[in-house]
């Protein structure tokens, strides 16, 4: 199985030497959906991942967001997600960019909530997408329709239960996305990193029937658990969805803060 994590552009021609020996092969975000048979994420749509040749992950911020939807569609069912990226300009030692004393603008529909309509198409999806100067992590915003009115509490309780989303609180330290970093490395994560999307309880608030929240993305090891849903998928390990996200969660240790 090759995790083919080069940059852009290059995957889709390494996928011919793939093909020619007959290899799996799973791709990083930035390519083009055209260079796999899936376009693919562990808890959305796990199982059209099975036995194929060549998948390919979401981005890192596109990941994290249908951890969150997914998951409240399960509980409750989702019609319409509209997102704000507050997007890191550049992953911390990055020269080739730069930062500035400035925030950009992306053209409206971010393609994360492409993506995500793509892997979830019975969901409307739209988003705006800003850089800014900063290297740890995004920030999305999400206000979420669901098919009845979503509570706080039903939001709250569904989100505790992913074992790839760590609820947290201002008042307990994490004021924003540095504060992950920090508290990683405290935990003594290899490098800083954490493959949990971070989720401000304070953010949850009601706007009439819909439900709106924020998250931290850490985008330098988010994708890392479905990367392995994928070889599980890919490779047959397990058939069923929550067998094989479960045996992942174990073996990189998420929910046990839980």
């Amino acid at each position: 199985m090759i995790l083919d994590a080069t940059s852009a552009g290059v995957g889709a021609k390494n996928k011919e030497l793939y093909a020619k020996h007959n290899k799996k092969a799973i791709f990083q975000g930035g390519e083009k959906n055209s260079v796999a048979d899936v376009f693919f994420h562990g808890y959305a749509n796990y199982e059209k991942g099975l036995g194929k040749q060549f998948l390919k992950l979401t981005s890192c911020n596109t990941t994290g967001l249908i951890r969150a939807v997914d998951c409240l569609d399960r509980a409750v069912g989702i019609e319409k997600v509209a997102i704000t990226i507050i997007r890191r300009v550049a992953d911390p030692g990055d020269y080739h960019r730069g930062l500035t004393n400035a925030l950009q603008m992306e053209k409206a529909p971010s393609h994360q909530a492409v993506d995500l309509m793509t892997i979830m198409p019975h969901i409307d999806a739209t988003g705006i997408l800003v850089h800014t100067p900063v290297t740890h992590g995004h920030i999305i915003t999400a206000v979420v329709t669901g098919k009845k009115k979503i509570t706080k509490e039903i939001a709250l309780d569904a989100f505790l239960k992913h074992d790839r989303i760590r609820v947290v609180s201002i008042a307990d330290g994490f004021l924003g996305n540095a504060s992950f970093f920090r508290y990683a490395r405290d935990l003594g994560n290899p490098r800083g990193d954490m493959y949990e999307i971070g989720l401000w309880e304070d953010s949850i608030v009601e706007s009439g029937d819909d439900i709106m929240f924020a998250i931290n993305i850490p985008q330098e090891s988010v994708t890392i658990p479905e990367t392995i849903d994928g070889i599980r998928a890919a490779c047959e390990m397990q058939k069923d969805r929550l067998e094989a996200v479960a045996k992942t969660n174990e073996m990189l240790g998420l929910g046990k803060w839980k």
